[in-house]
């Protein structure tokens, strides 16, 4: 049997529903989840290949900074390690994950190196959109 609680009551549940709806709203505005991507543009361009977009904010939601700044030996400022292929391939840096096991491996190129050509290494806020080149032949 359902209780009636009244008039106010009804009306206390609708304000504080509605109220939970706006301040998701605006909250969900207000968050950007690309925030944080590092362009990586130290070797890209002069092989021949589109610069890396490393999605900081997705690796930071799964794990601790240390995991890559003290385990794995990342230094903190963009441009700051000399990451190359070689060291990825031999389990250095991405390499450590992206082995094919934990994440995937070399072999899919596009997935990291997707941004524009020409893009300076460096730490961009909420642009991946602007970051990420169309794929080849389109």
């Amino acid at each position: 049997m359902v209780k009636y609680c009244g008039r106010g009551a009804g009306i206390a549940v609708t304000v504080f529903a509605v109220s939970a709806l706006i301040a998701g709203l605006l909250l969900s505005q207000q968050a950007h989840g690309e925030y944080g991507d590092v362009v990586i543009n130290e070797y890209s361009d002069k092989a021949g290949m589109r610069p890396v977009v490393f999605p900081h904010w997705f690796h930071r939601i799964r794990f601790r900074c240390k995991v890559c700044h003290a385990d794995l030996g990342f230094k903190f400022q963009a441009g700051g390690n000399d990451i190359n292929m070689l060291k990825i391939i031999d389990g250095a840096y991405c390499g450590a994950c992206h082995n094919g096991d934990i994440a995937w491996s070399v072999e899919n190129c596009d997935l990291c190196h997707s941004g524009k050509p020409g893009t300076p290494t460096q730490v961009h806020e909420s642009t991946i959109h602007k970051l990420v080149a169309p794929p080849k032949g389109k």
